[in-house]
């Protein structure tokens, strides 16, 4: 089964239902679902996305829909080799973009969704936007 890592703001769009990114992420999220495709995510997009939808977009149940969602993926630890490699790697200006690359690559992910492609431009892994993603995977839209 492929690994892909999810990226922050997919998860965010899926769990706050983000209008204009909303379907393209649940349809990712229903593949994981059938069990077509393992999505792997940091354990840092879990405090980020509890951050956001909490503290940012104000949904009081942030807990509830983060605990739901989280049997639908499979969180990667952070390590300190991820970190060291992520705080070394000058070709990524946002650090938490380096932190993803490094955790696609240790969990040996086939490709990065997100919808910040142009941060992962030096990626060793294909790095896809949902619709692509989908597309390539043959999913009708």
């Amino acid at each position: 089964m492929k690994k892909i890592l999810i990226d922050t703001n997919i998860i965010i769009d899926l769990l706050a239902k983000r209008e204009k990114h909303f379907i393209s992420s649940q349809q990712i999220f229903s593949l994981a679902d059938k069990n077509k495709i393992q999505l792997i995510i940091s354990t840092l997009s879990i405090a980020n996305a509890h951050y956001v939808l909490y503290d940012v977009m104000k949904l009081k149940n942030a807990r509830s829909i983060i605990g739901k969602f989280k049997v639908l993926v499979k969180p990667q630890s952070l390590t300190d080799k991820i970190i060291e490699l992520a705080l070394n790697d000058k070709s990524f200006k946002d650090f938490e973009d380096g932190i993803q690359y490094y955790t696609a690559l240790a969990s040996n992910c086939s490709a990065i969704v997100t919808r910040n492609t142009k941060d992962f431009k030096n990626s060793s892994i294909p790095v896809l936007q949902p619709k692509e993603y989908l597309v390539k995977m043959n999913v009708d839209k």
